[in-house]
């Protein structure tokens, strides 16, 4: 997101009179409401089965130098995540 340039884009329409702010809104209105912009997707909705492998990977690696404390197999057993179900 720039949003240098929206803020100076906020800057030039506070300079604006009353006469011109009436155009603009004229002018912007139809862009704003445009259906046809094509909103941008979601990873999760354009990716492949090879990026999500990728992402993935790479979410992992960036995990690798933080000397994150390793789990015991007794800390991830179904026993001991669930405990006792009644």
């Amino acid at each position: 997101m720039n949003t240098q340039l929206v803020d100076s884009i906020t800057q030039i329409i506070e300079c604006l009179t009353p006469e011109e702010k009436d155009l603009l809104k004229e002018k912007i209105k139809p862009i704003l409401q445009d259906k046809h912009i094509k909103k941008p997707s979601h990873f999760q909705e354009k990716a492949s089965p090879q990026e999500w492998n990728n992402a993935f990977q790479e979410w992992i690696d960036s995990h690798r130098n933080k000397n994150l404390p390793c789990l015991s197999d007794e800390a991830i057993s179904r026993e001991n995540i669930y405990g006792e179900r009644g």
